[in-house]
């Protein structure tokens, strides 16, 4: 049973994780292995961010069980690909039952993987652009309490306001902090998560890499 106050789950396997991702084995493998780990490419942050968007009303874990699907019927995630989606493509994801079926979802994606393009040719990459939005790190503890209060960080409502005014859809800032979640621009595993220390370590070497 999950600590309330801490947010610390113990599984069957005695480790020690965020409360969240208790639901099942793929769930805890997303959160040991990828869930806070920095990404640069521009394939995996689009992705990442387009999943996000049609997490909305939904939960993670039904996405994670679709990624494949939705791998299969994005190209990947390739911008130059999926940018040049058309009328036919909408019309064969909807459908498309490995995926969550939602035309402004669906057309949403489509129209930022051109705007992506736009962004990258105008900054260099997606990554030079979304870790300027990186929030600090909070100077106490992280518990779950402290999590609920940084979901509202200002960085992430002026990243989600800043790509709605290039013309990005499905980017509210509830969205685009999770992606900072998901992306490693923040760590928010809470105090006393095995996986806290490990996501820390690559973060920083991550920034290193990075300047």
């Amino acid at each position: 049973m999950p600590d309330a106050d801490s947010g610390i789950v113990h599984g069957a396997d005695g480790v020690a994780r965020c409360w969240w991702c208790d639901a099942s084995d793929q769930y805890r493998a997303y959160h040991d292995d990828e869930w806070g780990v920095p990404l640069g490419g521009d394939v995996e942050l689009f992705e990442t961010l387009s999943l996000e968007g049609f997490q909305a009303g939904l939960s993670w874990l039904t996405i994670l069980r679709k990624r494949d699907g939705f791998r299969a019927a994005f190209a990947g995630f390739e911008l130059e690909a999926v940018a040049r989606f058309g009328k036919r493509d909408v019309t064969r994801l909807l459908g498309d039952s490995a995926i969550v079926r939602h035309r402004a979802k669906i057309e949403a994606t489509i129209n930022n993987a051109a705007r992506a393009l736009e962004l990258i040719e105008q900054e260099g990459s997606l990554a030079a652009y979304f870790w300027r939005f990186q929030p600090a790190e909070p100077s106490g503890g992280l518990d779950r309490a402290t999590l609920a209060e940084r979901a509202l960080a200002p960085q992430a409502s002026e990243l989600a306001s800043e790509l709605k005014r290039r013309g990005w859809k499905f980017v509210g800032a509830p969205t685009v902090y999770a992606f900072m979640q998901a992306a490693g621009l923040v760590n928010d595993h809470v105090d006393g998560c095995a996986a806290r220390k490990r996501t820390a370590a690559a973060r920083a070497e991550f920034a290193r890499a990075m300047s």
